[in-house]
């Protein structure tokens, strides 16, 4: 009888497993198929409309696909990505059906780098003498850095604006592990690389402290600079506000000149319904990027010859990886298929990423240098291009960055847990076994390292960092020597790598494409993207699933926890293998 349950139980399990398979794809193929009938055609921006930006939207630096964009009727169009925004603004600046732009600056979801593009795009904007609205209930101060371009900038009555300066927090899990008797073994190269300190350090040390306050004060000091020429009070007036706290409510920003005035979202829809001369009774043709994007051509170009753009964004990992990291093999395979195609004559890198894997960095850097010796080979960077993102830069013809572009961070680490104590004293399991040879069983997780392998171990680091010394040296045409002076894993801002001969020219996407046109001899040309949009069932099973349930996370530990579980997470990332890894998260606020 017992048999016979199991079968039965076990039949039942398997026949409920199938049925929840089938149910699953039947529901994706239908929703494919209704999305393609229901997905809506070019639609029409009308004759008076208003470009709207909300800043708490991420930007990524490509579009990021919505399976059921076509079904939600307040969010049916893609968020586009970073050059998009860039060029749709551009757009909109000739486009006389675009009266103006509406910024909704609650907060900002984006990064410093991709924070300073957008604000350089609306500037540009405002040459063609069309307005700039600004507008957010409570306005945080890195929305406030992108939206104080605006003509006008206001605040709900009982909201109130940011205005503190920055800081930067690091989560240190030195005593964790100990509580819990797991032993981070560590090796590294470069006293800045401070990758590992969360691990074996309590609080940060001095040669990290003095990076991140160098790196801080440059920032602060860019929020400043901008902030004056934008609303017409000095540098020392706008420190002195941050130093002693002085603003603190909408009234206060209004005060002080921060904002032109304190109003209720419809006093200012009011407002803009005169700028566009519309009857106060109408609604505002409010356009959204993803809706515009849709509607115009905003990506010119003709003739045979292709410029191709590989956008390289997250963790850079082994193998081929996820959505949203940039796997080494899959990106060789983007380089090697725009090498070997006679349509493209140069091809433009950018990169967004504090690094990861040495060897996947390898791969990458080896394609790229293969590939400049047939065509130019470009590399723009973005918030941050360090460590293996910085690597696989190394050899290209020339490096665009942002002023406060995070670069650099030269040097090597690896973590190999010993996690005996945690098994035998918190768990209550023990490990045995047999081997052949001495160091069969090198590297394990449930005992620690013998003083020969700890020495393997830290000479495999040393050589790989002198290894990345070495690409840097003949890719920058500089010596070992200086490349080490300014290397020890210590990060340095886009504007700083430039006077250090780390990276050639302050820039953003479109320089580093104008640099490549020249750079090939192109008058004609079209631009080629890579990696190229999924299909509808990537989407749905991949990056959509996997931000989905990011933000539930997010949305159930909150801001705060979530950069403690993110911290924890990304250790299983560092384990066993050499990491060319940013010593940080910057997470400026």
């Amino acid at each position: 009888m017992n048999s016979f349950l199991k079968v039965f139980l076990a039949s039942l399990l398997a026949t409920l497993i199938a049925i929840g398979l089938f149910a699953l794809i039947s529901f994706v193929i239908m929703v494919g198929l209704v999305s393609s009938l229901s997905s809506p055609g070019k639609p029409d921006t009308g004759s008076k409309a208003v470009l709207m930006i909300d800043l708490d939207e991420e930007i990524h630096e490509q579009v990021k696909e919505n399976p059921f964009a076509a079904f939600n009727s307040d969010n049916q169009f893609n968020q586009p990505g970073l050059y998009d925004m860039v060029r749709l603004i551009r757009h909109a600046k000739s486009d006389s059906s675009i009266k103006g732009i509406y910024i909704k600056c609650i907060d900002n979801a984006n990064g410093i780098g991709t924070s300073e593009e957008l604000r350089n795009a609306l500037l540009d904007f405002k040459t063609k003498n069309k307005f700039i609205i600004a507008y957010g209930d409570v306005i945080s101060q890195k929305a406030y850095y992108v939206a104080n371009v605006a003509d006008k900038i206001y605040c709900n009555p009982k909201g109130g604006l940011e205005w503190k300066g920055y800081s930067i927090e690091y989560v240190f899990l030195k005593q964790a592990l100990q509580k819990l008797e797991i032993q981070p073994q560590i090796f590294y190269a470069g006293k800045f690389k401070s990758a590992t300190e969360p691990f074996r350090e309590d609080k940060m040390t001095e040669p990290n402290r003095v990076q991140s306050r160098e790196l801080l004060q440059y920032i602060y000091k860019n929020l400043l600079i901008n902030t004056a020429k934008a609303r017409g009070v000095d540098t020392p007036t706008l420190h002195q506000y941050a130093d002693q706290y002085l603003i603190r409510t909408a009234t206060d920003a209004a005060k002080y000149k921060l904002i032109d005035g304190v109003k209720y979202d419809d006093e200012v829809q009011s407002e803009i319904k005169k700028l566009i001369k519309i009857d106060q009774d109408a609604r505002i043709n409010f356009v959204s990027a993803g809706k515009y994007a849709k509607a115009v051509n905003y990506k010119p170009g003709s003739g045979g010859d292709r410029i191709a753009l590989i956008y390289a964004e997250g963790d850079i990992v082994n193998g081929k990886g996820d959505q949203g990291q940039i796997g080494g093999d899959r990106f060789r395979e983007l380089v090697r298929k725009a090498r070997f195609d006679e349509k493209v004559k140069a091809v433009v890198f950018r990169v967004n990423s504090g690094g990861g894997s040495a060897l996947a960095s390898e791969i990458i850097w080896r394609e790229i240098s293969i590939t400049r010796k047939t065509k130019p080979v470009i590399l723009s960077f973005g918030d941050v291009a360090a460590s293996g993102g910085y690597y696989l830069a190394a050899d290209a013809d020339s490096i665009f960055a942002q002023p406060n572009t995070i670069t650099g961070s030269i040097g090597v680490f690896t973590i190999i847990p010993n996690m005996q104590g945690f098994f035998k004293d918190k768990l209550g399991v023990t490990f045995d076994g047999v081997k052949t040879a001495e160091h069969a069983d090198a590297m394990s997780a449930v005992k620690p390292l013998s003083e020969v392998e700890k020495r393997f171990v830290q000479a495999d680091v040393d050589s790989i960092y002198q290894t990345f010394l070495t690409r840097v040296a003949v890719g920058r045409k500089m010596g070992m020597a200086q490349v080490d002076s300014i290397a020890q894993g210590r990060v340095w801002t886009g504007e700083r790598a430039v006077t250090l001969g780390l990276v050639d020219k302050i820039g953003n996407i479109q320089d580093a494409v104008d640099c490549a046109a020249r750079m090939a001899k192109l008058k004609k040309y079209s631009i080629r993207e890579y990696p190229e949009p999924q299909n509808f069932l990537q989407t749905l099973l991949g990056d959509y699933t996997e931000n989905a349930k990011t933000k539930a996370i997010k949305e159930e530990l909150g801001e705060e926890d979530y950069r403690i579980f993110s911290s924890i997470k990304k250790i299983k990332q560092f384990l066993g293998s050499a990491q060319m890894t940013m010593p940080f998260q910057v997470d400026v606020r």
